[in-house]
């Protein structure tokens, strides 16, 4: 099952006690479904669930009963209002007419705070969608009308959500990219399991970061100290291959055993290993002294 998926029937499970906030949703749902008319409307998805909710508040709030068809496929559930005189009336209990222009959101059906919460859940049960927080951050909601788009970013702002619009093959997209305002989104809509799980994922996702972050970091340090003992390691060898290491200064013959038994250690590392410890300069001086050495041989 998606995330998407996830989300979605978690907010179909959602029991409003007012009757006001059910209008809401059912309103969100109608508003932002497939066909919006005082001629007709039509509610689709590939979510039983959400259809089935639907029907079941279009009965209880509307008294209006409906036939869920499902498409040859079995993935589309479908429920087509024809009757005129039904979506006139529906049109009606939302508080549009149908002398209006171009459809946009009537705030007047909200009677308190959750009943835009409980909207904006059934938008999102009609037109949302949310990627897995396992592979990148992006909820969006794809609206057919400008002015709706408008109104539905003008009630994301009373929320302080501030998304972002583009356009997509005729619709116009509202979207949030980044994962505290989608973690925002879910909670005001409800689905705060899904909000949790995303915050999860996210923690998670943050601690492997981290911790790649600093392997890789360890890993270039050890490339680095590497590629700088090289030569220092093949100078001594040379030494040690063509007069031996007893040719060497008490000071440089330490130097150059300690290098040669600790190839993988940095300069300051390579300080700590003499009794008494010497500088990271010092270190540094004795092992050009050894290149240097190794070069005149």
């Amino acid at each position: 099952m998606t995330f998407s998926s996830q989300v979605k029937n978690e907010l179909v499970k959602i029991e409003y006690d007012k009757r006001c906030c059910k209008k809401s949703l059912l309103y969100g749902m109608a508003l932002f479904s497939k066909c919006f008319s005082s001629r007709r409307m039509t509610f689709q998805s590939e979510n039983e669930n959400i259809i089935m909710l639907c029907k079941r508040l279009l009965k209880e709030l509307c008294n209006v009963d409906t036939t869920v068809t499902v498409s040859p496929s079995g993935r589309i559930f479908t429920i087509d209002i024809k009757s005129k005189k039904t979506a006139a009336m529906l049109f009606n209990y939302f508080a549009h007419s149908e002398h209006e222009t171009s459809l946009k959101i009537n705030f007047s059906n909200f009677d308190c705070q959750q009943c835009q919460n409980a909207f904006l859940a059934g938008v999102f049960l009609s037109c949302g969608t949310v990627s897995s927080p396992n592979k990148d951050y992006h909820l969006e909601f794809s609206v057919a009308f400008l002015n709706l788009t408008k109104s539905l970013i003008t009630l994301f702002a009373e929320s302080d959500l501030t998304p972002k619009l583009v356009q997509r093959k005729g619709y116009h997209i509202i979207y949030f990219k980044d994962s505290e305002s989608i973690e925002d989104c879910l909670y005001i809509m409800g689905a705060s399991a899904s909000m949790f799980d995303m915050m999860n994922v996210k923690i998670v996702k943050e601690i492997r970061n981290a911790a790649n972050r600093k392997a890789n970091c360890e890993t270039a340090n050890i490339e680095k100290t590497v590629k700088a003992a090289s030569p220092q390691i093949a100078a001594i060898m040379k030494i040690q291959k063509t007069k031996g290491l007893d040719y060497l200064s008490e000071p440089l013959r330490e130097m150059a055993e300690i290098r040669l038994e600790n190839p993988d250690l940095s300069l300051s590392e390579l300080a700590e290993q003499f009794n008494p410890p010497i500088s990271r300069s010092g270190a540094n001086h004795r092992l050009q002294r050894l290149i240097k050495i190794a070069d005149e041989l």
